[in-house]
Formats: C-alpha cells, sequence, structure tokens
C-alpha cells in the first residue's frame, strides 16, 4: 500500500454509543470528511449490515468527484468495523476501532490504500491530505455526538 495513515482522539463518551453511531452507515455523510452520500447496496449473507455487507460511497476529495464501494470484513461492535474496497479508483482499507478509555472512548481510523502510478508519486501528498481529514473526521463525531455543532 502507498499511503498508511491513522488518527485517533479521546471522546467524552462510552464506546458503545460512539460505536452505534460511527458504525451505521446511515450518519457517513454527516461526519465524514468528502462523503456525499452513503448507500447500502449488499445486505450480509445474515441480512442488514455486518460481514459481507457493501455500502457505496460518493465522495470529493482533492476536487475529484471519487466513487466507491467498501466491503465489511470484520465487524465486531463496539470494537471494531473494518472494510475494503472492492470498486473504485484504488485500492483502499479502512479500519475503525472504539476502546474503552479512562475518559471515555478512544476512537481510531486507519486508512491504507493507493497502488502504482501517480498514486505512489503523489503519496506523500495524499497521505497528508488524507491524515487531515482522518483529523477532523474525529473532531467533527466528538461535536456531533456531544452536541457542539
Amino acid at each position: 500500500m502507498t499511503i498508511d495513515v491513522t488518527a485517533e482522539r479521546v471522546l467524552p463518551l462510552p464506546p458503545e454509543r460512539v460505536a452505534a453511531y460511527a458504525m451505521d452507515w446511515r450518519h457517513d455523510a454527516e461526519w465524514t470528511q468528502g462523503i456525499r452520500t452513503a448507500e447500502l447496496t449488499r445486505e450480509a449473507d445474515t441480512g442488514g449490515f455486518g460481514t459481507g455487507a457493501e455500502v457505496t460511497r460518493t465522495a470529493y476529495f482533492l476536487g475529484r468527484r471519487i466513487d466507491y464501494v467498501l466491503r465489511v470484513a470484520a465487524y465486531e461492535p463496539p470494537g471494531l468495523l473494518d472494510m475494503v474496497s472492492v470498486a473504485g479508483p484504488m485500492p483502499m482499507h479502512v479500519t475503525y476501532t472504539f476502546e474503552p478509555h479512562p475518559r471515555g472512548t478512544l476512537a481510531r481510523i486507519r486508512v491504507r490504500g493507493g497502488g502504482g502510478g501517480l498514486y505512489r508519486m503523489a503519496a506523500p501528498l495524499l497521505a497528508r491530505q488524507v491524515r487531515g481529514s482522518l483529523v477532523k473526521d474525529l473532531r467533527d463525531l466528538e461535536a456531533r455526538l456531544t452536541g457542539q455543532d
């Protein structure tokens, strides 16, 4: 993978509350940078959202529209949501984790992605942009959940 970026933040809420909101694809556009729409386009084998489900997201990054599909590789609420891209402009692996912390929840987002060619050449810039977006995502998540927005 060309980029591997992680951001984390302690939110003053229990992991169950943070994860219930953050792991619900219907909230993606409310707190995740650049995402305009998210749609459950394939249900999990057991129905609804879970391992095997697919969410199609439309996002804007660096001024460009990006449509991509993330398949849920692991879904273990309230601790873990792991997704891999199955369609889109570049390979991507997105992992959300929520761990108990003395002040609430340690929320972490890790994004790995990229490929060859242009993505490899732009990796340093892309990594900075992704990290900035993830930091803002976690700040927006906290603001949404604590009513500070």
